[in-house]
């Protein structure tokens, strides 16, 4: 029986584990190795990693926690979970099952693109969602923001603070819409022409206009839809809420889900993703989580 299970050992899931080791409680981590970055070749933005590889920020802090006595850690994929708080059982793929008092749910999402021939090769090096993470080394040049719905426009006003920004439409939006209007007095350029395809090498996206026209740009924006990878949250009934990307696990503000004895932090559980933001997150969960090994266990206000 271990004190916590963690589910998902990305950067949340990591954090919160190594509050509860340090706390000499028995916790094991469950990881599918999927974290949501991993096609991005650097990360940004989270204080003493800046600019390291995010396989290699992941890996160092796997190592950090594995070095306390009462870690456990499993390369693989938690498929069902059933029990209550003190009495959680988890079945992994290949039919392992783990006994745990509680559950930290740390899975993560990923992000489900448009269906636009050549946008995947470019994911995570030409093409990305979040300009915090990667606007700053376009060095203010050409920037694009493909069109896939209401959250672009907000994409699109945003990015002229990281350079000359263009919004391919893609049949989202009219001239005439007002929001479009504001945007043009941001210095947004509006292009109406459908994008048909992406070329180019990975790192510079070249949009292909219906017309037959190729703008090349130094960095591709795209509001993504996000998508819960397992299903574990919905069996075991955590209350969802539903973002402006996609819908995530609603917590408390000490990471508590309404389901009592289930804590969840990262991606999964938050509308706003970054890896500092994950960690940050995480480490609130993990803290909640022992504490509540401690203390009776209150109503979440997630309920």
């Amino acid at each position: 029986m271990f004190d916590v299970i963690v589910i998902g050992g990305s950067y949340a899931g990591l954090s919160a584990a190594i509050q509860v080791a340090r706390a000499r409680r028995r916790v094991l981590v469950v990881d599918a190795g999927r974290r949501r970055n991993r096609f991005a070749h650097t990360s940004h933005g989270f204080l003493g990693r800046d600019g390291h590889a995010p396989g290699a920020i992941a890996a160092e802090a796997r190592g950090q926690l594995l070095a306390y006595p009462t870690v456990s850690f499993i390369a693989g994929e938690a498929v069902s979970a059933t029990g209550g708080i003190d009495a959680f059982s988890v079945t992994l793929a290949d039919g392992q099952h783990v006994d745990g008092r509680r559950i930290v749910l740390a899975t993560g999402v990923e992000d489900v693109l448009p269906d636009v021939p050549g946008l995947e090769a470019q994911w995570g090096v030409g093409a990305m969602t979040c300009p915090y993470c990667h606007g700053y080394e376009l060095n203010r040049g050409r920037i694009g923001v493909l069109a896939t719905g209401p959250m672009s426009l907000h994409q699109a006003a945003m990015l002229p603070e990281w350079g000359q920004t263009t919004l391919f439409a893609n049949g989202f939006f009219e001239p005439g819409d007002p929001q479009v209007a504001d945007l043009v007095q941001r210095g947004v350029s509006i292009e109406m022409v459908p994008v048909t395809r992406i070329d180019g090498e990975p790192g510079a996206p070249v949009a292909v206009l219906s017309d037959g026209r190729r703008l090349a740009v130094d960095g591709l924006f795209v509001a993504t839809r996000t998508r819960i990878v397992t299903p574990l949250p919905a069996t075991l009934g955590c209350r969802m809420e539903e973002g402006p990307q996609g819908s995530f696990v609603a917590t408390d503000p000490m990471k508590a889900t309404s389901v009592p004895g289930i804590f969840a932090c990262g991606d999964v559980a938050s509308p706003m993703a970054s890896v500092a933001i994950a960690v940050g997150h995480g480490a609130m969960a993990g803290a909640a989580v022992h504490r509540s090994l401690i203390f009776p266990p209150q109503m979440s206000q997630a309920a």
